[in-house]
């Protein structure tokens, strides 16, 4: 009952941040989750190999992950707010200039170069700090609602690129897609985005106040943890895996005999599913071992792999593959974010995140460029869809393994 009330409080004062924070998030994969619809009219436009199409992400991403802990650093310095409302200026601009592209790879290094600095302050680790700051009771479902931005990432924007690229063409879609998105989501996050560490910062400042102190280990004890390496691990080879299909979902679904709508539709399923991994994943970890939940959210991409795989022209199973994707890609940002705070505390919960965030970048910016360089060579995508078996088993195996986490570090 105790649990219940406070669960109640915390819900009934801080409602709407876990959903603002929802929309900041969603700008930061914006590029990741619109990418599929690209590829093919960027190809007939310059000539390109889909991995050359993909080099983008990977760019974007590796340089997003050598500066996750600094960004971490000045999240726990300065408050998650004034981060957050930088970022979605400077990350919606540097995607509305990837229409730009000249058709020179060097030009399309440079737009993502831009793109990946404009990544920096829209990381999860700044929405995650804020809801972390204010939810204890329900922060796994508070995280889940949080980290659903994904979800509406994956379900609008492949669906918004491909109408947009249909109706007019591939340049106005980048541009038309960050005005849409900055106008709908900036005022939402001026208004309504607001961690405790934000309220203290301005506390200090105006009484010279001193801010809470928040539990949790030191940086250096963090870095010298085992329970931070089995993190980084699982957190790089799942998003090597789940976000390298899911970028290229659209064209393994096409090279499998569907229409351009007809997979932008079925690929939209992760999206829809996502949400629901998401909240289920997010009410779970509020109820069961954190660790346990984990693995078995991560073993759910290896259905969709053999379904790919033995039955990829089969629509049923394409909807199927696509839902089980979207399970899991709605759980383990979640998953990281909630074994994180529960086995590090919130004192440098930003710092040590962001190394976390470094790993789920470095996967990203490798997964999708791995999955067309495969294409590229093998003409097929099954033998990626094979090492995703593999990958997933080992990211699972190093999610259980890490225990239950101290009960010192709970808030």
């Amino acid at each position: 009952m105790a649990v219940s009330k406070d669960v109640m409080a915390e819900w009934r004062s801080f409602w709407f941040l876990p959903f603002a924070a929802a929309l900041g998030y969603s700008t930061s994969v914006i590029h990741v989750y619109s990418l599929g619809p690209f590829i093919e009219p960027l190809q007939q436009a310059f000539g390109w190999s889909r991995a050359q199409t993909s080099l983008g992400i990977s760019i974007a991403s590796f340089i997003s992950a050598i500066f996750c802990i600094p960004v971490g650093i000045v999240v726990d310095k300065v408050g998650p707010r004034r981060v957050g409302l930088i970022g979605i200026l400077l990350m919606t601009s540097a995607f509305a200039l990837l229409g730009t592209a000249t058709g020179d790879i060097t030009n399309w290094v440079v737009l993502w170069i831009v793109l990946a600095f404009g990544t920096l302050c829209v990381q999860a680790t700044v929405w995650t700090s804020a809801v972390a700051s204010r939810f204890h009771a329900s922060r796994g479902f508070a995280f889940a609602i949080t980290l659903s931005g994904a979800s509406i990432s994956a379900t609008v924007f492949p669906l918004m690129a491909t109408w947009l690229i249909g109706s007019y063409d591939w340049r106005t879609a980048f541009w038309s897609m960050a005005i849409i998105w900055a106008g709908l989501v900036f005022p939402v996050l001026f208004f309504g985005f607001r961690g405790a560490q934000d309220v203290h910062a301005a506390k200090a400042a105006a009484a010279a106040a001193p801010a809470k102190v928040l539990k949790g280990i030191t940086l250096s004890e963090g870095l010298r943890s085992a329970t931070l390496y089995k993190l980084l691990m699982a957190s790089c080879l799942f998003s090597f895996t789940a976000i390298g299909a899911l970028v290229h979902f659209v064209p393994i679904l096409k090279d499998a005999g569907a229409e351009p709508l007809a997979a932008a539709g079925i690929a939209s399923l992760v999206g829809i599913f996502s949400i629901i991994g998401r909240l289920g994943t997010g009410l779970l970890l509020d109820r069961f071992p954190g660790h346990v939940v984990g693995a078995l959210a991560f073993l759910l991409p290896i259905l969709t792999a053999l379904l790919l795989l033995f039955a990829g022209d089969n629509p049923a199973s394409q909807a199927v593959a696509a839902a089980a994707l979207g399970l899991t890609v709605g759980s383990e940002v979640d998953v990281i974010a909630y074994l994180a705070a529960r086995h590090f505390g919130l004192k440098n919960f930003g710092a040590l995140y962001g190394a976390l965030v470094m790993a789920l970048s470095l996967g990203t910016a490798f997964g999708p460029l791995a999955a067309g360089a495969v294409h590229d060579h093998f003409n097929s995508y099954e033998p990626f869809l094979m090492l995703a078996i593999v990958l997933m088993c080992a990211s699972a195996v190093a999610l259980l393994s890490l225990g239950h986490p101290p009960e010192a570090h709970e808030h």
